[in-house]
């Protein structure tokens, strides 16, 4: 399944990449006057959101070995396909919170060795705009009803959910990750400055 994934979405990502950046007014998106070290404008990167069950991306994380494809949705069908992105979240590399989920245990068992990642293991997600890379922050266990994992957050996030402890649903174990390079960083970093103030 994945090998077949990745064949498409080798071929597909560069047809959906955009003809051209946004340019974002940073004193407007602000609505300050930006200092002398910020520039007048940055570049946004729009990305459309594929249809459920469509190939999205691919997901890199080197400390652990995983190279999947990613999907769009977090359904049954779509997760027996490989990690999938949680709808009505920000796509990878777009600011906010996207969230990722996937098996631990069965169906290519692609997040595996989660709970093997340390703070500052990177994290790449390439889409059709480019490749997005984030760090490791923040690992922690919950409980399968803690929804507010999936919640806002100023910046660009990445938030990966997975079962825990391995071969039991009893429990999900969350790995936050923080952009910190990208098509959009500059914006991105716009977007955590703007939601401090």
């Amino acid at each position: 399944m994945q090998a077949e994934a990745q064949q498409t979405l080798a071929t597909s990502l560069p047809q959906r990449a955009p003809e051209s950046a946004e340019a974002i007014d940073v004193s407007e998106y602000l609505g300050e006057q930006p200092s002398t070290t910020e520039p007048e404008t940055v570049e946004f990167y729009a990305e459309q959101v594929p249809e459920p069950g469509e190939e999205l991306a691919f997901l890199r994380i080197p400390a652990i070995g995983v190279d999947e494809v990613l999907f769009e949705g977090v359904d049954v069908e779509t997760l027996r396909k490989g990690p999938g992105h949680m709808p009505g979240t920000p796509l990878p590399g777009q600011p906010g919170n996207a969230v990722l989920s996937g098996h631990r245990t069965t169906y290519g068992r692609p997040f595996f060795d989660f709970d093997q990642l340390s703070l500052g293991d990177r994290i790449e997600v390439e889409t059709a705009i480019g490749t997005h890379v984030y760090e490791v922050r923040e690992t922690q266990i919950v409980a399968p009803t803690d929804v507010w994992v999936t919640g806002e957050r100023p910046g660009g996030w990445l938030t990966l959910t997975t079962c825990n402890p391995k071969f039991s649903a009893r429990e999900r174990l969350v790995v936050w990750a923080e952009m910190v390079a990208g098509p959009n960083a500059e914006f991105i970093e716009l977007h955590r400055q703007r939601f401090e103030q």
